[in-house]
């Protein structure tokens, strides 16, 4: 639901309200390249975020999975391609095209489908993808990309990945993981993503040598302290990531 939530007014939605550093948005990112650019999911927030990078025009999208907080910009999007008379490409795997097209069955007028199952090559990164457990909310994929001896993945929505699923997360210089709350204390069977303690279990198997928490709910202060093991991180709204060896 991004932050602050509409109905809340604890302390870190009140913060964030008045624009201090929780405020934050659905998930996505922008990947950009000398060999050119894409984003990564299409949520509700995607004008805004377009707005705050100054951004007019998005060629290409890849998305995650067909839940609204990851495709819910796809109308305005489609709708901005129709104004500038350019056609958008949107990338994943079919089963995911499929129900974004049920949902939204007049994108195709403005946007071309490509189904990703067997990978795909974007802005100089070889991208594969994976199906990954979404707990009670079925299932999302996960991302790798290499390109020039640099790998990094983006697996914002997951939980109690099993250990076939986990395979490519292994060897990564970077690790982009959604993590909604510090410590969730929802019954396991209504729960959806990792949060921050489960989220270390895995790195210290995975052992990322950067990881960066995402899809941050209201649980989480910025302004806090959480002693973070070195090397992990919060995101932060609008924040800019090297993908490259330093």
């Amino acid at each position: 639901m991004g932050v602050p939530r509409v109905y809340c007014d604890c302390q870190v939605c009140e913060e964030a309200r008045a624009g201090g550093l929780n405020r934050r948005y659905r998930s996505s990112v922008s990947v950009e390249s000398e060999e050119g650019s894409f984003l990564i999911d299409c949520g509700p927030d995607w004008r805004e975020s377009m707005e705050r990078r100054g951004q007019r025009f998005a060629g290409t999208v890849l998305v995650t999975h067909p839940h609204f907080d990851h495709i819910g910009g796809l109308p305005e999007w489609a709708d901005a391609c129709r104004w500038l008379e350019r056609k958008g490409r949107i990338y994943a795997p079919k089963e995911v095209l499929d129900a974004i097209n049920r949902q939204y069955p007049w994108l195709e007028r403005n946007l071309d489908f490509h189904p990703m199952d067997e990978g795909i090559s974007l802005a100089g990164w070889r991208i594969s993808g994976w199906k990954v457990n979404h707990g009670k909310n079925g299932y999302s994929y996960a991302y790798r990309l290499e390109k020039k001896g640099y790998v990094w993945a983006y697996c914002p929505d997951s939980i109690a990945l099993p250990p076939e699923q986990r395979l490519l997360l292994n060897g990564l210089d970077l690790l982009v993981l959604g993590t909604s709350f510090y410590h969730e204390l929802a019954e396991f069977s209504t729960r959806s993503v990792y949060d921050v303690k489960e989220a270390l279990e895995l790195l210290r198997e995975l052992k990322p040598k950067q990881t960066i928490f995402t899809h941050m709910s209201h649980d989480i202060d910025l302004r806090q302290d959480y002693a973070l093991p070195d090397g992990v991180r919060y995101a932060v709204t609008g924040m800019n990531v090297p993908l490259a060896a330093i």
